[in-house]
């Protein structure tokens, strides 16, 4: 199993469109900010590759990471999607693989009913390609690349995007999940959670259990936005544990030592992102990882 990291920063990339913050600037000069698009990853196993999450940035990200058909054939290498959430960062991207001759799609149930019921993604990409609709429960664990990867679907919160509208069974499922990947037959695995809202034992259990963790980043303190005047929600109210705060995710990854930990889905305010700053410095200090576009982790 390889995993090839896409993207690694949350909505609008860095820097974002239509954000002068100190970030965003320093990545518009190319001073220390390397730009980056937004969160997802491909993984490799057995020579087929899954898709984790569906970026804006799609189709940008395919180009760059060598997932291109062979000479003389219109195909691709991704013939399976798994969604992790129904954020718009994480599922705008589908409508960029209308050209593929067919794909699998798997998520929980309340993520799918929201693509077919309030973003009525799954009409539209019916109407230029053939698709299956996978519904997944958590707890559940499948397989993909011909069979050969294992995910165990985990259920991480019930935050449900604005756009999806309260209806039905989706409205009463699991929101946000975090997957461990691992090839079957082998107990090494990698968890990969770009949302989480809180802290919990089983999540410290499941980080201990794998070689790798690649996790939630968004914000660096809970106060993040409202500091910088860009807005009144805090990180938690937007289903972000922050990096620092007391309780935070630093604090819980500080003694998984014998773990690689990697931060992904940085919001374009985070200073983390600047390798100049005195926030970086603190997480090189402890030898957790800043993710990068293009990155490759194995278990």
């Amino acid at each position: 199993m390889l995993i090839r990291v896409l993207g690694t920063a949350a909505g609008g990339g860095v820097p974002q469109w239509n954000c002068g913050c100190a970030v965003c600037t320093n990545a518009r000069s190319g001073d220390t900010v390397t730009p980056r698009t937004q969160d997802c990853i491909a993984v490799e196993c057995g020579g087929s590759w899954v898709l984790v999450n569906a970026s804006p940035d799609l189709r940008q990200q395919l180009l760059s990471r060598d997932l291109s058909p062979a000479l003389g054939t219109r195909n691709s290498q991704i013939k399976e999607l798994v969604l992790t959430d129904a954020e718009l960062d994480h599922v705008a991207g589908l409508l960029l693989l209308r050209e593929a001759t067919g794909l699998r799609v798997l998520g929980t149930p309340a993520v799918l009913g929201a693509l077919g019921n309030g973003f009525g993604l799954q009409g539209t990409l019916g109407a230029y390609t053939s698709g299956e609709w996978v519904p997944v429960a958590v707890g559940e664990s499948v397989r993909v690349c011909g069979g050969q990867l294992e995910l165990e679907v985990i259920g991480l919160g019930q935050k449900r995007p604005r756009y999806a509208l309260p209806s039905g069974e989706a409205d009463g499922g699991a929101w946000v999940t975090a997957l461990r990947l691992h090839e079957v037959g082998d107990p090494r695995g990698v968890l990969y959670a770009p949302c989480v809202a809180e802290w919990s034992d089983r999540l410290a259990d499941l980080c201990a259990s794998c070689t790798s963790v690649i996790l939630d980043g968004t914000f660096w303190t809970d106060d993040e936005l409202a500091r910088q005047g860009l807005s009144r929600r805090t990180a938690r109210e937007m289903g972000h544990l922050p990096i620092s705060d007391p309780g935070g995710s630093l604090e819980a990854l500080r003694p998984l030592s014998a773990v690689r930990r990697i931060y992904t889905h940085m919001n374009n305010t985070n200073p983390v992102l600047d390798p100049s700053s005195p926030e970086r410095a603190v997480l090189d200090k402890a030898r957790i990882e800043v993710g990068t576009d293009g990155m490759v982790v194995v278990p």
